[in-house]
């Protein structure tokens, strides 16, 4: 049977001598095949959605790179537009959605009619993928997701979401419940299309503190991988909760995920101290520190080797590629974990 480095790290109780590696935005405009790829679409959602398309540019990196894991191409947006909220993207300036301040008009009865081409993508992955690479699904976590639905758009801060969430708890408390059970949906269709692990990306979790981010990251996440569970699923889940500050033994703890991803300024061996020390972690290189490379990407990764010793992990970025990322880095950052 082919070994798959990622699998192996989840089984084995002892870290092994090379972490298992993938990078997130691992398939993006920093390849020029991505590029021309997206080219040939006609737009970031057809790419989406055009499952011979989505999976040609997941597989460009493996090809490259010969990841350990590599990531479904997806968008956490596509939720929100399965459940009738309309969206769309601006060219250079990202997402854009009908903002919405309640679940009133949101259909999860059948999400699927929409995201099936991605559940297609997932199941052409499967089979196409080389025999060691693990197939990562994921989707965004609900307080990331909402905050895009009532501010119709990224916002610096995430305020819409907030004094939603602080004025009309309930209202809020809606969407948030809808982006739960759909999302169970979403992930266990991706597991048995064949994801062999998935990641909740919460990419706003740095916005919450004290009652509010256990209310609206915690919680809800928790429901997820419940739920996930309940069906059957006892695949490992990557919980993602970006720029956190607090105590992540909880999150931990009440969410039950099996890896905890660092962001880039997480700190390392304050977490390696306090973490319990069978929990995997995963990160947690500044992507910008990719895009310098040299002596000082070499340092940095060395630093993450230093701060994780004893410790089982999985090498990744505290965030996604940039775009402005040269390709042979990347290539430098492999050789550099593999061969040390």
């Amino acid at each position: 049977m082919t070994v798959k480095p990622f699998l192996q790290l989840l089984q084995d109780s002892k870290p092994p001598t090379v972490p298992p590696i993938w990078l997130m935005r691992q398939a993006g405009r920093y390849l020029p095949e991505y590029r021309a790829t997206r080219e040939t679409a006609g737009g970031f959602l057809n790419l989406c959605y055009t499952p011979e398309l989505a999976e040609e540019v997941t597989l460009q990196p493996i090809r490259r790179y010969d990841f350990d894991a590599s990531i479904l191409f997806a968008d956490i947006l596509l939720i929100p537009q399965a459940l009738g909220q309309k969206l769309w993207f601006e060219t250079g300036e990202g997402p854009r959605l009908t903002p919405i301040e309640k679940a009133e008009g949101l259909d999860g009865s059948d999400i699927m009619s929409t995201l099936g081409p991605v559940i297609e993508t997932v199941g052409r992955l499967s089979k196409s993928l080389p025999a060691h690479t693990t197939l990562i699904g994921f989707a965004g976590a609900p307080w990331t997701v909402a905050t895009y639905m009532v501010a119709g758009r990224g916002t610096p801060d995430q305020a819409p979401a907030r004094l939603l969430a602080e004025s009309q708890p309930d209202d809020f408390q809606s969407i948030i419940d809808v982006l739960v059970e759909a999302t169970i949906e979403y992930l266990c269709a991706q597991l048995e299309a064949g994801a062999e692990v998935v990641q909740l990306f919460e990419s706003w979790a740095g916005s919450l503190k004290g009652a509010a981010f256990e209310r609206w990251c915690i919680a809800p996440v928790a429901a997820i991988i419940d739920g996930l569970r309940a069906r059957g699923f006892n695949h490992p889940v990557i919980g993602f909760p970006r720029a956190a500050d607090h105590d992540m033994g909880d999150y931990i703890a009440r969410t039950k995920c099996q890896i905890l991803g660092l962001d880039t300024f997480a700190d390392r061996k304050a977490l390696h101290r306090d973490l319990p020390k069978e929990m995997i972690v995963q990160g947690n290189l500044d992507p910008l520190t990719l895009v310098e490379g040299g002596a000082a990407l070499d340092a940095a990764i060395d630093a993450i080797f230093e701060d994780f010793d004893g410790r089982r992990f999985v090498f990744n970025l505290g965030h996604g590629i940039v775009p402005q990322t040269p390709p042979e880095h990347v290539a430098q950052l492999v050789a550099r974990v593999r061969n040390r």
